[in-house]
């Protein structure tokens, strides 16, 4: 990845995350999902594309494809990119709490790392079992809980303490990583045949000096605490916390990259 890194988060978070953390663990999640050909399928929270790219080949011409996210700036990165082969991609700005979509209108609903994010999480799940067919599927993923991230840990702790607020503000990635808390709210949303595997993945990010900086800019597309931070302020807390934590991001430096394990709990269950 080139120095010269745009300024926009949401091409950022493209660059630097959805290559080597959104793209291995979608294939992750398509191995639980079994997408088959010719399968309808609605992508939440698809954030810059990362899932919808990789199950439209799968799905094939004969499929569909939606991909919805709030973000205005992650869609647009979303849709400069190359269209993969398969079926044809709709990307669409919408709220996962209020889908504005048929009913019975797909086979399979994808959300990867989204839920958490939600401000009515059991909302978005029903809106999710409204849209699938009778015998559909849904497969979401979550990350497990921050302190099995200690490199994230220690990210997430420097920021909340330079902001003066508390770790429950900037660590919402990790906030969903009870796996029964996931099954009781798939349960009550009426959801059926409830698995939840947990899974680990190594992830390699290149420009570990930069790591601190681009984490906290890639931030800016989804947490409260920093989206609303003009450039002088992320500025500045970009430079304090990675002061904080070089140590342990030192820790996780394997040459020309940074290194660590990461862990989600993956879900799949039936309307």
């Amino acid at each position: 990845m080139s120095h010269q890194q745009s300024p926009n988060p949401a091409e950022t978070y493209e660059q630097y995350f959805g290559r080597t953390i959104s793209a291995p663990w979608t294939q992750v999640l398509l191995e639980y999902a079994a997408p088959q050909f010719g399968e309808r399928v609605l992508d939440v929270a698809c954030g810059t594309g990362s899932v919808a790219r990789q199950v439209a080949p799968l799905v094939g011409a004969a499929g569909k494809v939606v991909a919805l996210d709030i973000n205005p700036a992650m869609l647009a990165v979303a849709r400069a990119l190359p269209a993969p082969s398969g079926a044809p991609i709709a990307w669409l700005e919408g709220n996962a709490i209020n889908l504005d979509l048929p009913d019975n209108a797909f086979e399979l609903v994808l959300c990867q790392q989204g839920l958490q994010f939600f401000p009515d999480r059991a909302a978005a799940l029903r809106e999710m079992r409204q849209v699938l067919i009778d015998g559909g599927r849904v497969v979401i993923s979550v990350w497990q809980a921050l302190h099995r991230h200690p490199v994230y840990e220690a990210l997430f702790q420097a920021t909340a303490r330079h902001l003066g607020t508390t770790i429950g503000t900037v660590d919402v990635p990790f906030a969903l990583w009870n796996a029964e808390e996931l099954r009781t709210l798939l349960s009550d949303a009426g959801f059926q045949r409830i698995a939840i595997t947990p899974r680990s993945l190594t992830i390699h990010l290149p420009a570990p000096e930069r790591f601190v900086q681009l984490t906290v800019l890639g931030a800016a597309t989804s947490l409260p605490a920093v989206v609303h931070l003009d450039a002088a302020a992320r500025s500045a807390l970009v430079e304090a916390v990675t002061s904080e934590t070089q140590a342990v991001a030192q820790r996780y430096r394997d040459g020309d990259t940074i290194t660590f394990p990461m862990s989600t709990h993956i879900a799949v269950a039936f309307k």
